[in-house]
């Protein structure tokens, strides 16, 4: 959701505060189902403040796609979000225009507890305050507008297990992968990406992160030992805005699968004449060597604390690149053939140790990981038998 921050629009909050009485205040978590782009693939939530003289979201969601090297920053990490006040109308608006539902779960709070919501809000609005670092799972637009009804509540608000898939869902990923099918290259990126960080088991709370899952969990949701919401509303009973599912043949799965198949003529044609295909190994290495860079940047340089440790490290790393790079050179040959002994002694030991080291992989990666083994042994293969045919 990109609104930006105005003076204007803080002074009408900090008014409202200060206006009304807490026996006037009506207080909602309001949940609003997925968009079609990547970042509102789980939903977003908000708190909706509704008084005779205003009505508000306080929004922790907020974020500029278009200033200075946003995306840098991003992959490494410093995901700084912030919360502003915005007035519901037309905050609401831009989501019915999309035609994503809006369900409000009013929260029931006592006079006391709705001045100590205030005050946590009137706090997190503050300029020092308001811009916080976001993280994907453990502290996003639906976990802080809770923890700041909890505070208000003054004790733990326990969620019972979603309803639907979700309920079966056992880690971070698991839950991800539910709202992501028809996005496979989205979720192929974040498992490539994402290393077992999100692959430990959670509790039916941590499913929370995803406000289509905290959706199902407000109506159950328990404080002090009762209700915390009242009977939830549809305020806009919209459709599925998300993207159609992704064609079979353009998913990752089959773009795997074709170089896969690629790899086989290509060793087999290689076998027969004694000779490497250089210019698909080249492709194919720089490719895999370009991946490598990404994860070596994840890995060693980002603050993201799940992108370390990612056990793909071991197959897609930037030493790749030496293919690309020496196979065109015959006095460099050496080094390509001592990059694939390694290389293939590396996928061995990765695939064998794999079900050991607890991160799940996308399916798309295996046959990809194939098409690497198998055109290490067909280079050092090849290389082997034209060293004793030269003798």
């Amino acid at each position: 959701m990109r609104i930006k921050l105005t003076i204007a629009l803080l002074i009408a909050w900090f008014q409202a505060v200060g206006a009304i009485n807490s026996a006037d205040l009506k207080v909602s978590f309001v949940n609003f189902y997925p968009g079609e782009d990547i970042y509102e693939l789980e939903g977003h939530s908000v708190i909706r403040l509704q008084t005779p003289q205003s009505d508000m979201a306080v929004s922790y969601g907020m974020f500029d796609f278009n200033s200075p090297g946003f995306v840098y920053r991003f992959v490494k990490g410093e995901t700084d979000y912030w919360v502003a006040a915005v007035p519901w109308d037309r905050f609401a608006e831009l989501y019915r225009r999309q035609g994503r539902t809006i369900v409000e779960h009013p929260i029931l709070l006592d006079s006391v507890q709705k001045v100590r919501l205030l005050e946590v809000l009137d706090r997190n609005l503050l300029p020092q305050n308001r811009v916080y670092r976001y993280n994907y799972v453990k502290d996003n637009c639906a976990l802080r507008p809770l923890r700041a009804i909890q505070e208000a509540v003054g004790d733990s608000i326990m969620l019972p297990a979603p309803e639907g898939e979700a309920a079966q869902a056992k880690t971070f990923r698991e839950v991800m992968r539910l709202y992501h099918k028809n996005y496979p290259w989205y979720q192929f990126g974040i498992d490539l990406a994402l290393g077992s960080g999100i692959d430990y088991p959670i509790s039916d709370a941590e499913k929370a992160f995803a406000p289509i899952v905290l959706d199902s969990q407000l109506p159950r949701a328990m404080a002090q030992g009762k209700n915390l919401t009242a009977e939830p509303i549809v305020v806009f009973q919209g459709h599925d805005a998300t993207l159609g599912p992704t064609p079979w043949y353009l998913t990752p799965m089959a773009v795997s699968l074709a170089i896969l198949v690629l790899g086989i003529l290509f060793t087999v044609r290689d076998i027969r004449r004694l000779r490497v295909t250089r210019w698909f190994d080249a492709v194919l290495y720089a490719l895999f060597g370009l991946a490598g860079c990404l994860l070596a940047f994840l890995i060693f340089v980002s603050v993201h604390e799940a992108t370390s440790p990612n056990w793909l490290f071991l197959w897609l790393n930037p030493l790749a690149l030496c293919v690309p790079l020496f196979i065109w050179l015959k006095k460099c040959n050496i080094i390509v053939f001592w990059y694939q002994i390694l290389n293939f002694a590396l996928l061995i030991a990765m695939v064998a140790l794999w079900p050991m080291l607890g991160q799940s992989a996308n399916p798309a990666f295996w046959p990809l990981v194939a098409c690497d083994a198998l055109r290490a042994a067909n280079y050092i293969y090849v290389t082997i038998r034209q060293r004793q045919i030269s003798r």
